[in-house]
């Protein structure tokens, strides 16, 4: 019987009182409080839509505003993640999805190697958006440190390309979690074909 890809992960720092439990082969259930309303249906979209099972309870230095706990998050779900996948046998580790948004015309697509090595690629975008608007308090440069670290925790490989882009940051911001999520619960999947790690080093 395969073993149970589950990890805690705790920090406590001057700034952020952080816990998180994941199941990378979950259902899609979540119970997240941040602190951050807005982050909080961002992440409930990340686990019903990669299918993983996610709880997060997090407490921040919010009176100063929302970077310590978006970023200290960030960080210890890229480390769940990586102590859930353990040595990343018979992992998939590529994974590529697209997800529209409705009449805004968005389109974004996440390309990720669970490579082991960090890479993130800052959103790029081929269509002009507003960097300004803020949705719920939360806006794309957030979104871009909370995948920066991430990343850096993980660690792995992923690109998150705008390729259309309208006028609702609500809807820019809710495809780019659910096409993360897409491209990582494919990359995080276990293929029964493949022996051993996914790597002709013989490591990840």
């Amino acid at each position: 019987m395969a073993k149970a890809r589950i990890a805690k992960v705790k920090r406590k720092t001057s700034e952020t009182d952080i816990q998180i439990t994941l199941n990378i082969d979950g259902v899609g259930k979540s119970k997240i409080d941040t602190g951050i309303n807005f982050l909080n249906h961002m992440l409930e979209l990340f686990a019903k839509h990669g299918l993983f099972d996610l709880e997060i309870k997090a407490k921040g230095d919010l009176e100063v505003d929302i970077h310590h706990t978006n970023e200290d998050i960030g960080i210890c779900l890229g480390q769940a993640f990586n102590k859930a996948l353990g040595k990343r046998m018979s992992i998939r580790r590529f994974g590529e999805k697209s997800v529209p948004m409705d009449e805004a015309l968005v389109q974004v697509r996440a390309v990720v190697d669970v490579s082991g090595r960090p890479f993130f690629n800052n959103i790029k975008s081929e269509k002009a958006i507003s960097e300004k608007d803020v949705q719920g308090g939360y806006n794309l440069e957030y979104a871009r440190q909370f995948f920066q670290a991430l990343v850096n925790n993980f660690p792995i490989t992923i690109h998150i390309s705008v390729l259309e882009a309208g006028s609702d940051m609500h809807h820019l911001l809710e495809a780019i979690f659910k096409a993360a999520a897409c491209a990582l619960d494919e990359a995080t999947e276990i293929d029964p074909r493949k022996k051993g790690v996914p790597s002709t080093k013989g490591r990840i």
